[in-house]
């Protein structure tokens, strides 16, 4: 397998870095908090986080985009993940997820924010979504104040319906 590098992203308060295998407490500690991860099929056991955690690193090998571990600059604290995701036969997406102490405090926003301006200047990305289960509120409330307008409604691999918004390029 060839080497990647894969980028370090900064804001003003976060530092979006690779995952790492040190990364697999962070991981487990949302995973496994069932309210925490209802939005991404949690809980799940310690072994399927596990494998999430290699997926989220693998996906830079296979795709050369990937997710983000969201890390405070200041206290060193792994706080959630942010980056790109695309399963087979999804649309490429804006996702993130935080612990629930970090939630509430413009994490997701500021590193979504870096994201977004990441995807469109440094990768040259054209467009960048991002979708949501219609019952998910928070992330649909945030993508409304990143700026994200909806584009159109799909169906999806899971048979489920749902709206796709397109971010605007940051200025």
């Amino acid at each position: 397998m060839s080497h990647v590098t894969i980028p370090i992203v900064e804001s003003e308060r976060l530092l979006l870095r690779a995952p790492s295998v040190e990364d697999f407490e962070l991981y487990q500690k949302f995973y496994t908090d069932g309210k925490a991860s209802s939005a991404y099929g949690g809980p799940i056991s310690p072994a399927d986080t596990w494998n999430r955690l290699k997926a989220d690193l693998g996906s830079w090998y296979l795709l050369g985009f990937g997710v983000w571990v969201v890390q405070d600059k200041a206290s060193g604290e792994c706080l959630g993940t942010c980056g790109f995701w695309q399963g087979v036969g999804w649309p490429r997406e804006l996702t993130w997820w935080l612990l629930p102490e970090a939630r509430g405090k413009g994490i997701a926003r500021e590193a979504s924010q870096a994201a977004i301006a990441h995807a469109y200047g440094s990768m040259g990305w054209n467009k960048v979504e991002t979708y949501m289960n219609d019952e998910n509120i928070p992330a649909r409330r945030l993508t409304e104040r990143l700026g994200g307008v909806k584009d159109r409604r799909e169906l999806f691999p899971d048979g489920l319906t749902r709206d796709i918004f397109l971010f605007p390029k940051p200025e």
